[in-house]
């Protein structure tokens, strides 16, 4: 982060020239959320180079000034409530984590199964490790999905109706959520766009929410694919609530005490590992 080696309160030679500093990295971190929509506390002590108590107390000050939404293990601009990123502007966040999330999900499937998997930038790169399992069948409401899983003859694909949801290139609507009734598969594999312990999993669109239910409501068990950048975040609609959770695919720099919070409530943790 160059330009950016002196943002810690430590580093300051002096009390008189604190305020400089601190606005300095109260502004970079407004500029991190602007430019991710929401992000975790951890990434944002990197990113400023200081410690976690410090952007805590950056983030109250920014909150304070209205300027963003402080969240359990994060942060929001304000209406981040309601917003929903489109799929190429995921795309660009934590995609090494995604990958490596990725990976370990599709260590949960095995051959002959019968799986549902929702849109997302993590469960399209989970569906393309997908393609070496055999006798699969694989029914899902996203365009990048059934398009990862096309090329493979050993993998059943059955795409839901609905209206194309051209910012996620998902289907949706009562068709979608028609075609899913009466289903019964051995596991859900969604994501959202925010998990905390209290309310579980939730996305800032109606819509969007009400096919993510009916994917869970399709399975046995629903495993959760989320990057550390959504853990301890919340938005507007919830979709699948922390009791219906069975597993959470994560990587580590997920906060640790919103994951302590999960598994004590019943969620079984999967943490994914960069080599």
């Amino acid at each position: 982060m160059t330009g950016w080696g002196v943002v810690g309160d430590a580093e300051a030679p002096g009390e008189a020239r604190r305020p400089v500093f601190a606005a300095e990295r109260r502004q970079r971190i407004l500029e991190l959320v602007r430019v991710n929509g929401a992000v975790s506390l951890r990434e944002l002590a990197q990113a400023v180079r200081s410690s976690e108590v410090t952007v805590r107390r950056d983030l109250r000050a920014l909150e304070a000034e209205g300027l963003l939404n402080r969240h359990h293990g994060g942060a929001t601009l304000p209406g981040e409530l309601s917003r929903e990123p489109t799929h190429s502007q995921k795309a660009q966040v934590a995609s090494v984590e995604k990958n490596i999330i990725a990976d370990l999900a599709a260590s949960l499937v095995e051959d002959g199964d019968a799986i549902v998997i929702g849109p997302g930038t993590t469960t399209h790169e989970f569906a393309r490790r997908l393609t070496r399992n055999t006798e699969l069948a694989v029914v899902t409401n996203s365009l990048l999905v059934a398009q990862a899983l096309a090329g493979s003859p050993r993998v059943e694909v059955v795409l839901t109706g609905g209206t194309l949801r051209g910012s996620i290139l998902a289907l949706v609507g009562s068709a979608a959520e028609r075609s899913l009734a009466g289903l019964r598969v051995r596991r859900a594999f969604i994501s959202g766009n925010g998990l905390t312990a209290e309310r579980g999993l939730s996305t800032p669109n109606l819509q969007v929410a009400s096919v993510d239910r009916a994917l869970a409501a399709a399975a046995e068990e629903v495993v959760v694919l989320a990057d550390h950048t959504k853990i301890g975040i919340d938005t507007m609609v919830q979709t699948v609530p922390t009791e219906q959770i069975d597993h959470l695919v994560t990587d580590d720099a997920a906060p640790r005490d919103v994951l302590d919070e999960l598994t004590g409530r019943g969620v079984r943790l999967h943490v994914a590992r960069a080599v």
